[in-house]
């Protein structure tokens, strides 16, 4: 059992990074099948995926890994700014994308039609908060955060985004209790460019709850603002690669920012020496 143990903390990271995508495919193909009950499904899905990470933190690193797991959460003090980034940010990604496609069109700005229909229902709402705050425990405080110990927070976070969106993917060929019709290469790379964010927002501030609600708000965004399939395939392709773009942006600013104030700090250190 020690043995066991031993090699599952040593590759930790890599064994959820794959068992993730898998127990989603099981669990979907299992609803499929009406051998798991369909009524679980919504929740479930997520509730397996959060279930199957505090398992192996559980088995691995014992209680300290789970308080580990979740002490990014207890994190609130951070500069107000960064709230407004991740209250802002996926819904001014959005805007640009649909002044784009409005300047394509030739300056057609009636496309800007904002349907607040689906986040009018509280439990849909409380369930959008709940399913984004499993995200960000599963997805960041864990994967992108094991992950970035031993390799440049940039990499870290796009093989994360690649691995939530393969996780997924089986939900979005079951298409239900998801938006409808996602292309799933577009969604990939949403996901590559949320899983950035996250990664510039924690590595700035090492607030979970920052992460949360930029997270709470991307999924508000796709459900309010045109951008998904249902405005057009295109337009969600679209406002996936302008996501990825700025997420590419913004995570050279501040890596090149760490760097600079890295080189500062050791010159004032030789120079004090």
């Amino acid at each position: 059992m020690n043995r066991l143990r031993v090699f599952v903390k040593t590759f930790e990271i890599w064994i959820f990074l794959i068992c993730a995508p898998l127990t989603s495919a099981i669990f979907v193909y299992g609803v499929q099948l009406h051998i798991i009950p369909g009524r679980i499904y919504i929740h479930g899905r997520f509730f397996l995926l959060l279930f199957l990470l505090m398992g192996l933190v559980k088995f691995t690193r014992g209680n300290a890994g789970l308080k580990d797991l979740f002490s990014p959460m207890l994190i609130w003090k951070v500069p107000v700014r960064w709230y407004l980034f991740a209250l802002l940010f996926a819904s001014s990604i959005a805007c640009l994308t649909l002044c784009l496609k409005a300047f394509y069109l030739g300056g057609d700005f009636t496309i800007f039609k904002l349907n607040f229909s689906a986040i009018t229902s509280l439990s849909f709402v409380i369930n959008m908060i709940l399913f984004a705050l499993v995200g960000e425990v599963v997805w960041v405080s864990f994967a992108v955060r094991q992950l970035s110990k031993f390799m440049n927070i940039f990499f870290a976070s796009q093989i994360v985004g690649l691995v939530w969106g393969l996780w997924w993917a089986p939900i979005v060929l079951f298409n239900v209790g998801v938006i409808e019709d996602l292309p799933i290469l577009a969604l990939i790379i949403n996901m590559m460019g949320a899983a950035g964010i996250c990664a510039v927002v924690y590595g700035q501030t090492k607030s979970g709850i920052c992460v949360w609600v930029l997270q709470t708000m991307l999924n508000a965004a796709c459900l309010t603002f045109p951008v998904a399939p249902g405005a057009g395939i295109q337009t969600y392709w679209a406002f996936s690669i302008v996501y990825f773009l700025v997420m590419l942006g913004l995570m050279f600013y501040f890596n090149r920012t760490k760097k600079r104030s890295q080189k500062q700090n050791i010159a004032f250190t030789k120079i004090i020496n």
